[in-house]
């Protein structure tokens, strides 16, 4: 695969995850649940914007530069921190089928997503794996949020709360 066909399939896959992400925050009856899919709705839109400046460099110039790509979401090491915390003291919360349903999917869409980028990663020439990597590196933290609100929902906890934990949090 060539960078032009990476950028323009990476594309697709944060199209898809941002769509549905953007679908659960207009159909998720809870607060927090409503909170976190619109937040991770706009983190995805942060990356379809990147991604397709980056392919608009690569028809203008036929190479691309990697400006950073920051995140709106919190380190990997707080949200394991977050979770380690719910987990010693959970609440029950009843899920409606429908949230389960679209976090399960959710995760399903990320794991395809970090799927494609470590393929990119592993096979690209090493002066066009930089821009993946870092993809690579906020899909997984997008992974951990997903089954931590599944683990939430299904009784091992209670959804991330404004407080206890914040998606826009650093």
């Amino acid at each position: 695969m060539d960078l032009k066909e990476a950028l323009t399939t990476a594309i697709g896959y944060e199209t898809k995850v941002h769509a549905h992400y953007a679908k659960g925050a207009d159909e998720i009856l809870s607060p927090q649940g409503k909170k976190g899919f619109a937040t991770l709705a706009k983190e995805e839109l942060g990356h379809l914007a990147y991604l397709e400046s980056r392919l608009d460099e690569w028809h203008r110039d036929g190479k691309i530069s990697t400006p950073e790509l920051t995140t709106i979401l919190p380190s990997m090491d707080w949200i394991e921190e977050a979770r380690s915390k719910m987990s010693k003291d959970p609440e029950r919360t009843i899920a409606v089928k429908d949230e389960m349903e679209l976090l399960k999917i959710a995760l399903d869409l990320e794991r395809q997503t970090s799927g494609f980028y470590r393929q990119l990663v592993e096979t690209l020439p090493s002066s066009e794996r930089q821009l993946f990597e870092r993809f690579l590196e906020i899909e997984n933290a997008h992974l951990a949020i997903v089954q931590a609100e599944i683990d939430a929902i299904a009784g091992h906890g209670t959804w991330f709360d404004v407080m206890e934990f914040r998606l826009e949090a650093g």
